[in-house]
């Protein structure tokens, strides 16, 4: 065996070094970064030398500017967005990764990395209950899962009108509508745009008081819409609330309409691998599309997402690609025919290892865990003076809200209260939230799907809000 260059250990252990002592900082070091956007410009936005530098000189400069400038998402008290953290074997296959550098297109460019994505592909289907023949891509994030989907799904529905999409593209096809609801998330809008569907193409659907969209909404919209090519959005977690639209009363409207069923469930699908919240995605199974995250509550490493179709065929045609210098194997899976991305990292490395860690009983306690810390952390902030619990997790989301102390306070006073309180908490350190606007009010959003975080962690971040509530905020 050949010696490693010396310049590469090097270079290694000093990253080795840096991240280990990042990760012991986690439980002590403020989750909001501390470094102001004029100090990060003014140590990095410089000419660039003439002459190199050692690499391992580069890495120790390169962690010690960076470590004030990052937010400590991956520790247990980030309740920001719904972002995870990295489970310990996903992290090191993430690392390995980099080491092997291989390009996942082709399993002639690394067999490995096809078949290890083979492996996590079938088993990311069986414990999310989805058809074991439906096809699957590992993607950066459900951004890109989205437009894998609804690439099928446009081919599909164009294809079912007798257009050749591969051959004639959009101009003159058959317009398509998309059928919704406004709670929606923002990725799917623009998937939709990056695929030549424009938002005139988009039709809200009414929805109950929990942003569920109505069945009698659907079947009246689809009735009307006729033959014409049509593609339905549903959520699996909407993003404020964590709801779920009814899937066994949804989608058998949408399939006697012959319409594409698309669903966004970047964290809410994985509900379905807990028996105890199994109960949210009943019917999911019946629709023709799946997106999710690995990246939130799988905790591997970013980028990571993975998009479903349960036609093999549909998204092969929208995503395969050839040329006379590919080497295509026959037997084996080319992960290029179902992806948008060509050169491509090997992400099945860390979702293997993360399944591996944690087993089916594993992600499903990782699943109620995370839930139960979420309705202790909304339960007891909205318990707290001045504070107001707007809604309750279903899942793993929830909402509060802060109100302004002065007698008359009108509701932009409390939208400002709301964004104050949020921000203070961030600038002590001890917690991380974020805010949303949720039926026309500020809130704070509070996420849990991090595996490190604790009943412990939950208490810190319950008794930092409580402090700042207790300070006399600027009105």
């Amino acid at each position: 065996m050949e010696p490693v260059r010396d310049d590469s250990r090097r270079a290694l252990q000093a990253a080795f070094e840096a991240a280990v002592a990042y990760l012991a900082s986690l439980n002590g070091r403020s989750v909001a970064a501390t470094a102001s956007l004029d100090q990060l410009r003014a140590q990095w936005l410089v000419p660039l030398s003439e002459a190199g530098a050692p690499p391992e000189q580069i890495i120790r400069e390169m962690a010690a500017q960076a470590d004030p400038g990052t937010v400590a998402s991956a520790g247990g008290r980030f309740f920001g967005w719904v972002i995870g953290g990295s489970l310990p074997a996903a992290l090191a296959a993430d690392w390995l990764t980099s080491v092997w550098d291989q390009n996942a297109a082709l399993f002639a460019c690394s067999p490995a990395a096809a078949v290890i994505e083979e492996a996590a592909g079938a088993w990311l289907k069986d414990l999310l209950g989805l058809p074991s023949e439906a096809a699957f891509a590992l993607v950066t994030g459900c951004q890109m899962a989205h437009v894998t989907c609804l690439a099928a799904a446009r081919h599909a529905v164009l294809d079912a009108q007798g257009w050749d999409l591969a051959k004639s593209g959009l101009f003159g096809a058959p317009a398509i509508t998309v059928f919704t609801s406004g709670a929606r998330h923002a990725t799917t809008d623009r998937a939709l745009r990056l695929l030549g569907i424009g938002a005139a193409s988009i039709r809200l659907l009414e929805t109950d008081e929990q942003d569920r969209l109505r069945p009698a909404a659907l079947e009246a919209a689809l009735r009307g819409h006729g033959p014409k090519p049509a593609i339905v959005v549903l959520q699996a977690g909407e993003i404020n609330l964590g709801a779920f639209d009814d899937f066994a009363a949804l989608i058998p409207i949408a399939r006697a309409h012959r319409a594409w069923v698309h669903v966004d469930g970047a964290f809410g699908l994985w509900a379905a691998a807990s028996p105890r919240h199994r109960q949210h995605v009943r019917g999911i199974e019946l629709a023709d599309s799946w997106a999710t995250d690995g990246h939130k509550w799988l905790n591997v490493p970013y980028d990571c997402g993975y998009a479903f179709v349960a036609r093999p065929d549909a998204l092969r045609c929208a995503m395969t690609a050839q040329a006379a210098y590919i080497t295509h194997d026959d037997l084996a899976r080319n992960p290029v025919d179902f992806n948008p991305e060509w050169s491509r990292r090997g992400r099945g490395f860390a979702t293997y290892a993360a399944l591996r860690q944690l087993g089916r009983t594993g992600v499903a306690e990782l699943i109620d865990r995370c839930s139960l810390h979420a309705q202790a952390l909304v339960r007891d902030l909205g318990r707290l003076p001045g504070a107001e619990l707007l809604w309750a997790p279903t899942l793993n989301q929830g909402l509060v809200r802060f109100l302004h102390p002065r007698l008359g306070a009108t509701e932009a006073d409390h939208d400002r209260r709301t964004d104050q309180v949020i921000g203070a908490i961030a600038a002590e350190g001890e917690a991380f939230f974020t805010g949303t606007t949720w039926r026309g009010r500020r809130a704070m959003r509070i996420s849990v799907c991090n595996w490190q975080t604790s009943a412990r962690d939950v208490e810190r971040a319950i008794a930092a809000a409580a402090r700042v509530l207790q300070n006399n905020l600027p009105d």
